[in-house]
């Protein structure tokens, strides 16, 4: 019966936590989200937040899409001049950044204006990379609400300043366990901010224009 009385109090313990954590990062991403285009200040640079096209049961990832469209639309409404595209290449047959590159062109963004960033294996590295390797002071944030609010909550603890465009939301069972695995995301990205947790790579720096 103690044992189980400790059990149930570290549980509440760890629930309060993540909880908290997540109110934290909501409230520090305040009016820094947009879900309006023409509201959305302007940016020389969009920061994109990759993701896998194809779920395993291989139909296209919505998020992948949604994050598409977005930047799209914020190109195509002049709120951003180029387009950062930060995902994993970790292996030579997984490469995130290619792949919305190639999407991206065919709705009619000029290849000029993207530009890949193959070594964001986390959104800490493609938050902190985007000033130091890609040397912006400013960017705009490209991903769904709940990711975009901890990618502005990293990059408020590593001094860049960031607003955010929220991609579509998903609705469902599968957006609700995306949310829940959000709780445990938000609370290592707390961790990573109370350690001062570096990029795996950061690397030569690439000048966008």
């Amino acid at each position: 019966m103690k044992k189980l009385k400790i059990l149930i109090l570290i549980g509440v313990f760890v629930m309060t936590a993540l909880i908290v954590t997540d109110n934290i990062i909501s409230f520090q991403a305040r009016n820094k989200v947009y879900n309006s285009v023409t509201e959305i200040p302007k940016n020389k640079v969009g920061l994109v937040l990759g993701t896998i096209k194809y779920l395993s049961n291989g139909n296209v990832n919505l998020y992948y899409r949604y994050r598409i469209d977005a930047a799209v639309e914020l190109y195509k409404a002049k709120k951003i001049d180029f387009i950062l595209i930060s995902g994993d290449n970790g292996t030579k047959n997984y490469d995130e950044p290619t792949t919305f590159k190639a999407d991206l062109i065919s709705k009619g963004i000029p290849e000029d204006r993207i530009f890949l960033d193959y070594a964001g294996f986390r959104t800490l590295d493609s938050v902190i990379r985007a000033k130091a390797v890609f040397g912006q002071e400013s960017i705009t944030i490209i991903s769904q609400k709940f990711h975009n609010e901890r990618a502005i909550y990293l990059a408020k603890h590593n001094n860049v300043k960031a607003i955010a465009y929220n991609a579509k939301a998903i609705r469902g069972r599968y957006g609700i366990k995306v949310q829940i695995r959000e709780y445990f995301a938000r609370a290592k990205a707390s961790i990573d901010v109370l350690f001062n947790t570096e990029p795996k790579f950061l690397g030569t720096k690439i000048e966008i224009k």
